[in-house]
Protein backbone atom coordinates (compact mmCIF):
# COMPACT_ATOMS: atom_id res chain seq x y z
CA UNK A 1 0.00 0.00 0.00
CA UNK A 2 1.44 3.82 -0.59
CA UNK A 3 0.88 5.79 1.58
CA UNK A 4 0.95 9.82 0.66
CA UNK A 5 1.09 12.78 3.57
CA UNK A 6 -0.49 15.83 2.63
CA UNK A 7 1.27 19.22 4.44
CA UNK A 8 -0.68 22.18 3.99
CA UNK A 9 -0.23 25.28 6.00
CA UNK A 10 -2.48 26.44 8.06
CA UNK A 11 -2.08 29.78 7.36
CA UNK A 12 -2.47 30.12 4.60
CA UNK A 13 -5.30 32.34 2.57
CA UNK A 14 -6.71 29.40 0.39
CA UNK A 15 -7.47 27.59 4.02
CA UNK A 16 -8.41 30.89 5.75
CA UNK A 17 -10.77 31.35 2.88
CA UNK A 18 -12.90 27.99 2.40
CA UNK A 19 -12.22 26.62 5.79
CA UNK A 20 -9.88 24.45 7.51
CA UNK A 21 -12.17 21.31 7.23
CA UNK A 22 -13.57 21.77 3.89
CA UNK A 23 -9.68 22.35 2.24
CA UNK A 24 -8.95 18.83 4.37
CA UNK A 25 -11.80 16.80 2.80
CA UNK A 26 -11.26 18.30 -0.53
CA UNK A 27 -7.73 17.67 -0.56
CA UNK A 28 -8.00 14.08 0.68
CA UNK A 29 -10.87 13.29 -1.57
CA UNK A 30 -9.16 14.31 -4.77
CA UNK A 31 -5.71 12.49 -3.81
CA UNK A 32 -7.09 8.92 -2.19
CA UNK A 33 -6.83 6.55 -4.98
CA UNK A 34 -7.21 2.41 -5.00
CA UNK A 35 -4.04 1.60 -3.28
CA UNK A 36 -2.61 4.48 -1.57
CA UNK A 37 -3.23 6.04 1.43
CA UNK A 38 -3.39 9.47 2.05
CA UNK A 39 -3.10 11.36 5.81
CA UNK A 40 -3.36 15.06 5.34
CA UNK A 41 -1.65 17.28 7.86
CA UNK A 42 -2.91 21.14 8.74
CA UNK A 43 -0.20 23.02 10.61
CA UNK A 44 2.52 25.56 10.53
CA UNK A 45 6.10 26.89 10.85
CA UNK A 46 8.02 24.54 12.93
CA UNK A 47 5.21 21.78 13.00
CA UNK A 48 5.69 21.84 9.09
CA UNK A 49 9.34 21.65 9.14
CA UNK A 50 8.68 18.90 11.58
CA UNK A 51 6.46 16.21 9.58
CA UNK A 52 8.32 16.49 6.27
CA UNK A 53 11.55 15.56 8.01
CA UNK A 54 9.90 12.84 9.46
CA UNK A 55 8.48 11.22 7.02
CA UNK A 56 10.94 8.93 5.84
CA UNK A 57 10.74 7.93 9.54
CA UNK A 58 6.79 7.09 8.85
CA UNK A 59 6.90 5.24 5.30
CA UNK A 60 5.23 7.84 3.64
CA UNK A 61 6.22 7.36 -0.19
CA UNK A 62 5.13 10.69 -1.57
CA UNK A 63 5.09 14.20 0.64
CA UNK A 64 2.29 17.04 -0.82
CA UNK A 65 3.23 20.45 0.25
CA UNK A 66 0.60 23.21 0.58
CA UNK A 67 2.67 25.89 0.81
CA UNK A 68 4.75 28.87 -0.43
CA UNK A 69 8.17 28.63 -2.51
CA UNK A 70 10.47 28.51 1.52
CA UNK A 71 8.53 25.39 2.48
CA UNK A 72 8.63 23.72 -0.93
CA UNK A 73 11.94 24.74 -0.85
CA UNK A 74 12.76 23.18 2.53
CA UNK A 75 10.83 19.79 1.44
CA UNK A 76 12.56 19.81 -1.33
CA UNK A 77 16.67 19.89 0.41
CA UNK A 78 15.36 17.50 2.72
CA UNK A 79 14.23 15.00 0.25
CA UNK A 80 16.94 15.43 -1.77
CA UNK A 81 18.53 12.15 -2.61
CA UNK A 82 16.06 9.93 -1.63
CA UNK A 83 13.08 7.93 -3.03
CA UNK A 84 10.31 9.97 -1.82
CA UNK A 85 8.40 11.85 -4.41
CA UNK A 86 7.94 15.59 -3.72
CA UNK A 87 4.36 16.86 -4.69
CA UNK A 88 2.99 20.96 -4.97
CA UNK A 89 -0.07 22.59 -4.09
CA UNK A 90 0.57 26.34 -4.63
CA UNK A 91 -0.81 27.83 -1.47
CA UNK A 92 1.49 30.41 -0.78
CA UNK A 93 2.13 34.08 -2.43
CA UNK A 94 4.62 33.59 -5.49
CA UNK A 95 4.45 29.79 -6.16
CA UNK A 96 7.38 29.79 -8.17
CA UNK A 97 7.79 26.20 -8.51
CA UNK A 98 3.98 25.19 -9.13
CA UNK A 99 3.80 27.70 -11.62
CA UNK A 100 7.13 26.87 -13.30
CA UNK A 101 5.72 23.56 -13.95
CA UNK A 102 1.98 24.13 -14.85
CA UNK A 103 -0.09 23.89 -11.76
CA UNK A 104 -3.23 25.36 -11.61
CA UNK A 105 -3.36 28.35 -9.53
CA UNK A 106 -6.48 27.41 -7.87
CA UNK A 107 -6.95 24.27 -5.58
CA UNK A 108 -9.05 22.47 -7.44
CA UNK A 109 -7.41 22.77 -11.02
CA UNK A 110 -4.43 21.24 -8.76
CA UNK A 111 -5.10 18.97 -7.36
CA UNK A 112 -7.18 17.36 -10.79
CA UNK A 113 -3.44 18.24 -12.41
CA UNK A 114 -2.30 16.27 -9.04
CA UNK A 115 -4.24 13.15 -9.66
CA UNK A 116 -2.74 12.72 -13.22
CA UNK A 117 0.88 13.47 -12.33
CA UNK A 118 3.75 11.59 -12.60
CA UNK A 119 7.06 11.35 -11.32
CA UNK A 120 10.06 13.06 -12.72
CA UNK A 121 13.36 13.53 -11.52
CA UNK A 122 15.09 16.50 -11.72
CA UNK A 123 17.99 18.53 -10.70
CA UNK A 124 18.57 20.84 -7.21
CA UNK A 125 20.63 23.78 -6.84
CA UNK A 126 22.74 24.07 -3.49
CA UNK A 127 24.33 26.85 -2.07
CA UNK A 128 26.69 26.11 0.32
CA UNK A 129 25.21 22.53 0.17
CA UNK A 130 21.89 23.10 1.19
CA UNK A 131 19.41 22.82 -1.59
CA UNK A 132 16.67 24.54 -3.18
CA UNK A 133 14.34 24.23 -6.14
CA UNK A 134 14.32 27.81 -8.11
CA UNK A 135 16.54 31.35 -7.79
CA UNK A 136 18.94 32.67 -4.87
CA UNK A 137 20.22 36.38 -5.37
CA UNK A 138 22.37 38.71 -3.66
CA UNK A 139 22.04 42.44 -3.26
CA UNK A 140 19.48 44.32 -4.79
CA UNK A 141 17.60 40.79 -5.12
CA UNK A 142 17.73 39.89 -1.73
CA UNK A 143 16.72 44.01 -0.53
CA UNK A 144 13.47 43.24 -2.94
CA UNK A 145 12.74 40.06 -1.06
CA UNK A 146 13.62 41.86 2.56
CA UNK A 147 10.82 44.82 1.54
CA UNK A 148 8.15 42.65 0.20
CA UNK A 149 8.64 40.44 3.62
CA UNK A 150 8.13 43.78 5.48
CA UNK A 151 5.38 45.28 3.61
CA UNK A 152 3.85 41.89 2.80
CA UNK A 153 1.05 42.56 5.21
CA UNK A 154 0.27 46.15 4.35
CA UNK A 155 0.54 46.16 0.72
CA UNK A 156 -1.45 44.70 -2.13
CA UNK A 157 0.44 42.65 -4.71
CA UNK A 158 1.05 45.04 -7.29
CA UNK A 159 1.60 48.37 -5.12
CA UNK A 160 3.30 46.51 -2.85
CA UNK A 161 5.97 45.51 -5.66
CA UNK A 162 6.58 49.13 -6.53
CA UNK A 163 6.88 49.53 -3.08
CA UNK A 164 9.64 47.02 -2.22
CA UNK A 165 11.58 47.76 -5.31
CA UNK A 166 12.35 51.84 -3.98
CA UNK A 167 13.09 50.34 -1.20
CA UNK A 168 15.33 48.21 -2.77
CA UNK A 169 16.83 50.90 -4.85
CA UNK A 170 17.83 53.09 -1.60
CA UNK A 171 18.88 49.95 0.32
CA UNK A 172 21.62 48.38 -1.81
CA UNK A 173 25.05 49.38 -2.89
CA UNK A 174 27.60 48.85 -5.14
CA UNK A 175 29.53 45.17 -4.18
CA UNK A 176 32.96 44.15 -5.51
CA UNK A 177 32.30 40.57 -6.78
CA UNK A 178 34.85 38.12 -7.57
CA UNK A 179 32.98 35.23 -9.02
CA UNK A 180 34.29 31.71 -10.36
CA UNK A 181 32.53 30.03 -13.25
CA UNK A 182 33.79 26.59 -13.40
CA UNK A 183 37.11 27.78 -12.54
CA UNK A 184 37.30 31.04 -14.59
CA UNK A 185 37.25 33.93 -12.44
CA UNK A 186 35.39 37.42 -13.24
CA UNK A 187 35.62 40.18 -11.31
CA UNK A 188 32.55 42.83 -11.60
CA UNK A 189 31.40 46.15 -9.62
CA UNK A 190 27.52 45.03 -9.56
CA UNK A 191 24.79 45.99 -7.09
CA UNK A 192 23.40 42.12 -7.79
CA UNK A 193 23.47 38.57 -8.56
CA UNK A 194 21.34 35.96 -9.02
CA UNK A 195 21.87 32.35 -9.70
CA UNK A 196 19.17 29.85 -11.13
CA UNK A 197 18.48 26.36 -10.94
CA UNK A 198 18.15 25.37 -14.76
CA UNK A 199 17.42 28.21 -17.16
CA UNK A 200 14.41 30.70 -17.09
CA UNK A 201 14.33 30.46 -20.45
CA UNK A 202 10.91 29.97 -21.47
CA UNK A 203 8.34 33.17 -21.92
CA UNK A 204 6.75 34.18 -17.91
CA UNK A 205 9.46 32.87 -16.23
CA UNK A 206 9.28 29.32 -16.92
CA UNK A 207 12.38 27.21 -17.26
CA UNK A 208 12.03 24.70 -20.38
CA UNK A 209 13.97 21.85 -18.46
CA UNK A 210 14.30 21.03 -14.63
CA UNK A 211 16.94 18.39 -15.39
CA UNK A 212 19.26 20.03 -18.30
CA UNK A 213 22.27 20.18 -15.49
CA UNK A 214 23.06 24.10 -15.17
CA UNK A 215 23.01 26.49 -13.46
CA UNK A 216 23.03 30.65 -14.57
CA UNK A 217 24.04 33.71 -13.16
CA UNK A 218 23.43 37.00 -13.86
CA UNK A 219 25.29 39.47 -12.58
CA UNK A 220 24.33 43.24 -12.67
CA UNK A 221 26.74 45.66 -12.94
CA UNK A 222 26.66 48.73 -11.25
CA UNK A 223 25.23 51.60 -13.36
CA UNK A 224 23.42 53.77 -11.22
CA UNK A 225 19.86 53.90 -9.42
CA UNK A 226 18.29 54.19 -13.20
CA UNK A 227 19.51 51.35 -14.03
CA UNK A 228 18.82 49.70 -10.66
CA UNK A 229 15.02 50.21 -11.43
CA UNK A 230 15.38 49.33 -15.15
CA UNK A 231 16.84 46.22 -13.91
CA UNK A 232 14.37 45.35 -11.80
CA UNK A 233 11.68 46.26 -14.50
CA UNK A 234 13.43 43.84 -16.88
CA UNK A 235 13.06 41.11 -14.64
CA UNK A 236 9.16 41.48 -13.99
CA UNK A 237 8.60 41.54 -17.39
CA UNK A 238 11.38 38.51 -18.13
CA UNK A 239 13.41 41.19 -20.88
CA UNK A 240 16.68 41.32 -19.03
CA UNK A 241 18.83 39.54 -21.35
CA UNK A 242 18.70 42.35 -23.70
CA UNK A 243 19.70 44.48 -20.82
CA UNK A 244 23.91 45.18 -21.67
CA UNK A 245 24.09 45.85 -17.90
CA UNK A 246 23.44 42.51 -17.17
CA UNK A 247 25.89 39.52 -17.66
CA UNK A 248 24.53 35.85 -17.54
CA UNK A 249 26.90 32.54 -17.45
CA UNK A 250 26.06 28.69 -17.18
CA UNK A 251 28.16 26.42 -15.45
CA UNK A 252 27.99 23.64 -12.97
CA UNK A 253 29.42 25.08 -10.05
CA UNK A 254 29.31 28.98 -9.33
CA UNK A 255 31.22 30.55 -6.58
CA UNK A 256 30.78 34.41 -5.46
CA UNK A 257 32.83 36.18 -3.37
CA UNK A 258 31.93 39.85 -2.18
CA UNK A 259 35.30 41.77 -1.61
CA UNK A 260 35.82 43.51 2.13
CA UNK A 261 32.49 41.37 2.98
CA UNK A 262 32.02 38.63 4.99
CA UNK A 263 28.71 37.81 4.88
CA UNK A 264 25.57 39.29 3.31
CA UNK A 265 21.90 38.76 3.08
CA UNK A 266 20.76 36.27 0.22
CA UNK A 267 17.21 35.26 -0.66
CA UNK A 268 16.91 31.81 -1.86
CA UNK A 269 13.68 30.52 -3.15
CA UNK A 270 11.75 33.81 -1.44
CA UNK A 271 13.59 33.34 2.38
CA UNK A 272 16.09 35.57 3.40
CA UNK A 273 19.21 34.70 5.08
CA UNK A 274 22.45 35.66 6.69
CA UNK A 275 24.88 33.98 4.69
CA UNK A 276 29.22 33.54 5.56
CA UNK A 277 31.47 34.62 2.33
CA UNK A 278 31.75 32.98 -0.11
CA UNK A 279 28.88 31.75 -1.69
CA UNK A 280 29.22 28.18 -3.37
CA UNK A 281 26.54 27.21 -5.77
CA UNK A 282 27.05 23.92 -7.61
CA UNK A 283 24.13 21.80 -9.43
CA UNK A 284 23.02 18.26 -8.18
CA UNK A 285 21.80 16.06 -11.19
CA UNK A 286 18.39 14.16 -10.73
CA UNK A 287 18.94 15.28 -7.36
CA UNK A 288 15.00 14.90 -6.47
CA UNK A 289 11.40 13.53 -7.64
CA UNK A 290 9.06 15.58 -8.26
CA UNK A 291 5.37 14.80 -9.21
CA UNK A 292 4.67 16.69 -12.86
CA UNK A 293 1.40 17.32 -14.09
CA UNK A 294 1.03 15.91 -17.73
CA UNK A 295 0.79 19.05 -19.36
CA UNK A 296 4.05 20.20 -18.23
CA UNK A 297 6.41 21.49 -20.81
CA UNK A 298 9.38 20.17 -19.24
CA UNK A 299 7.79 16.35 -19.77
CA UNK A 300 9.49 17.05 -23.89
CA UNK A 301 12.79 17.29 -22.14
CA UNK A 302 11.57 14.20 -19.62
CA UNK A 303 14.06 11.80 -17.55
CA UNK A 304 11.26 9.78 -15.92
CA UNK A 305 12.95 7.24 -12.99
CA UNK A 306 13.41 3.69 -13.44
CA UNK A 307 10.77 3.21 -10.92
CA UNK A 308 7.89 4.83 -12.97
CA UNK A 309 9.13 3.72 -16.25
Amino acid sequence: MSKTLVILNAKAGTIADLGAERVRAEVDAALTQPGRDVDVLLCEGAKMAEAIRGAAAQKYDTVIVGAGDGTVSYAASVLCGTDITLGVLPLGTMNLLAYDIGLPRDLPGALVALQGAEPMRIDLATLNDRAFHGVSGIGFFSQMALAREQGRKTSGRVFGWFVALGKAVMRSGRLRLDIEVDGKRVSLDAYAALVTNNCFDGADWHRSRLDAGVLEVHVAEERGAFARVKAGADLLVQSWRGNPGIHSFTAERITINAVHRDRAWVATDGEVTRETMPLRYEIRRDALTLLMPPGAVQWQGKHVPESAA
